[in-house]
């Protein structure tokens, strides 16, 4: 069973998002802040992270850029309430895999994941 870490420090959307992915077949594990997910990625290697951008304290990009030093072959799926375009650049060249908007449409978050898995660990 894929692992995936869902990050976000709104408790309600990571409450959400675990149970969609559960119910498609994934080991879902949650974070509320960076710290938290970084060392929650060290102990379950997930092989996908969901992770917000903005979060107080340490931000997505700096979670981004511990994970993939930790693992380069995590992907990464950015997520925020607020499209930034410098900041979305900035999340790919670091190595995320997509950017996506809040509120998410979980269909089109399938979709993502499904390419991920697809483009990236085949």
């Amino acid at each position: 069973m894929e692992r995936i870490l869902v990050v976000d420090d709104e408790i309600e959307a990571c409450d959400i998002l675990k149970e969609f992915l559960t119910l498609k077949g994934y080991e879902v594990y949650t974070a509320h802040d960076g710290p938290t997910a970084i060392t929650k990625a060290r102990e379950v290697s997930p092989r996908i992270v969901l992770l917000d951008i903005r979060m107080p304290g340490m931000g997505g990009i700096e979670v981004l850029k511990e994970i993939k030093k930790m693992d380069p072959s995590i992907g990464v799926i950015m997520a925020t309430a607020v499209a930034d375009h410098d900041v979305a650049i900035k999340a790919l060249e670091l190595g995320a895999y997509d950017y996506i908007t809040k509120p998410l449409d979980l269909d089109y978050l399938d979709t993502v994941i499904l390419a991920l898995k697809i483009n990236y660990f085949s």
